[in-house]
Order: C-alpha cells, then structure tokens, then sequence
C-alpha cells in the first residue's frame, strides 16, 4: 500500500490511502484550520469531522455508516432531525470525558465545568489501516488551571462497507496525581440516532452485550463489547463499541442507556452495582500514565451476522 501527502491551497492539509486493489475503500482526511476541523471521507464520501476547538471537548461529528445513515443524533451540534430528543446538550456525536476528575466535572458543560483543550492541530498519518489523527490536550479547570493532559490516537478506516473508529487515550498527570472519581457520568461515549434507541419516537433498537445481556439490564454490568442494532428500509445497520482487553477493570462496565447514550465507564462501580462509595476511584499517579483502548464499528447487520464477538476477538489480539 502506498502512501500520499498533498497540499491545496490555504490551511487545508490531504492526505490519503491508496488501495491495494479497486475495491478497497479510500480513506483521506483534510484538516481546515479555520474551522478547527478535520474532515474525513471514504472513497470520496464524508465519514466522520474531528471537530477539535470551538467546543468544550473535541468530538467526532457526524459519523455515517453503511448505506449513508447518519450513526449520530444531529442535536445539538446542528438543529434536530425528526424523532430527536432535545436532552442532555452536552451528548456530541462521539467524545471522551468524565465527569469527577480531581472533582471536576468535565462530562457536563457549564460555566464552571472543566475544558479539555487541543494543543496545536492535530498530525494526519496515512497507513494501512486507514487515517490516523494524533492530538494533544490539556484538562482545565474553569479557571484555566491544569489539571492533566492526555494524548489521543484516532484511526478511522474501513471493513468492506463497515466503518471503524478506533480510539486511544493516554491520560497523564504531569501537574499532579489526579482522582478519577466513581461516578457514572462519562467515559468513552456516543449519543446515537434515534433509530437505535430502545425507546422513543421513532426508535427501533435492540442492544446486547457480550455477556448475554439485553436491553436495560445492561447497564452497569461488565461487558467485552455492547451491540446496538435497527432495522431500515435497507437492511439491519448497528454501533457496537469494543473494549481492549488490556483497559482498566477490563471488561469495562457500561453506562449504556436505552435513549441513545453507550458509554464505556470503568469508574462508576458505586452507581453501577451498588459498591461502597468511592469503589470505582482511580488514582492517576504523577509519572505513571493511564492508555485506555476502544474500537467503535459502524456496522451491517445484526450482532450475529456482523460477528460481533469474532471481530471483537480479532481486533483484541491484533496488536
């Protein structure tokens, strides 16, 4: 596979992935400064923005998937499609955060909410497994004072007409030890379509995990991965979230709700499943950082039929 780095005019940086043969997909990502934005396509179609300043959090937004549907509520980033919900403003497309981090909340938005801020812009690396977007942030408090800084690796790509997000975080407190605190508001998360709720106007989704569990039950437990997944007018389309089995608490517990939100969440034990407050506690030493590993698989069909455990399988050994 060959690689390509081409400039245009202005602030706008591609790069792209040839293909090995006709059929396989090509993944480019162009970075607008202006808009603080990379845009990502695959094979000349919008995958998926890294929108990474203007917001309190960089998120990914939109993301679409097989036959062109949109994987992500619009609201609030843009005015909301039919059937969505106007709740939780702070739900964007797809981000990392938590909400008690040395006692900051970093998960809501608000005027005394910590900011997780973007150093520079972000690097795009073209390789074999897609595009790959590098950045830098600091976590600041209200005031501005640091409180950590993380560094993330995102590698968008393509399986056939499947697309992939694989998401890597490597929080460090080079300010200081840092709490992460038990609580259930955070981690990893995304806010889906309404189609792949299991409730509300519109929705037509089901959820299981690896653990057999369906539906609200869930929520809290301990899972490799979580699948959801609706029928369109096309065929079964579904978001299932990996955890890598070299994460924190690995498997992960899960905040995944029947409204929209799935979020991988190793810190909220007590909220979870009723432990002794403060059992869900991580302390991030100075000197010793935490990676954190998840794969977000936009795929078709159903859990069965898109091998969702094998792929899970796959994708947690590979590397």
């Amino acid at each position: 596979m060959k690689n390509h780095l081409s400039l245009t005019a202005g602030s706008l940086l591609c790069l792209f992935t040839t293909p090995l043969h006709a059929a396989d997909p090509v993944v480019t990502a162009r970075l607008d400064e202006a808009a603080k934005t990379v845009h990502v396509d695959i094979d000349g179609k919008s995958f998926t923005n890294l929108i990474y300043g203007g917001q309190p959090k960089p998120v990914l937004f939109p993301i679409t998937g097989p036959d062109g549907l949109q994987m992500v509520r619009q609201w609030p980033i843009l005015d909301a499609a039919p059937g969505e919900e106007k709740d939780h403003p702070h739900h964007k497309g797809l981000w990392f955060t938590h909400g008690a981090v040395n006692g900051v909340d970093f998960w809501k938005e608000a005027n005394d909410a910590g900011k997780i801020v973007v150093q520079g812009v972000p690097e795009i690396v073209s390789g074999k497994d897609g595009v790959t977007l590098k950045t830098k942030e600091v976590w600041q408090k209200a005031d501005g004072a640091k409180v950590l800084s993380s560094s993330t690796v995102i590698v968008c790509g393509a399986e056939g007409e499947d697309r992939f997000i694989d998401y890597t975080i490597t929080l460090s407190a080079d300010a200081g030890d840092v709490t992460f605190g038990d609580t259930k508001e955070g981690t990893m998360a995304i806010r889906t379509n309404p189609l792949l709720n299991l409730k509300g106007d519109g929705a037509k989704g089901t959820a299981v995990s690896s653990e057999g569990k369906t539906g609200l039950a869930m929520w809290g437990t301990n899972a490799a991965w979580v699948d959801y997944t609706a029928p369109t007018v096309t065929g079964v389309v579904g978001v299932a979230c990996f955890d890598h089995p070299s994460n924190l608490r690995h498997p992960t517990t899960w905040h995944a709700r029947d409204y929209g939100l799935i979020a991988a969440n190793p810190f909220g034990l007590h909220d979870f499943q009723k432990k002794p407050k403060g059992a869900g506690d991580y302390l991030l030493k100075k000197d010793a950082p935490l990676t954190l590993r998840y794969r977000w698989l936009f795929h078709r069909g159903d859990t069965a039929t898109a091998k969702i455990a094998e792929r899970w399988k796959t994708w947690s050994t590979s590397k």
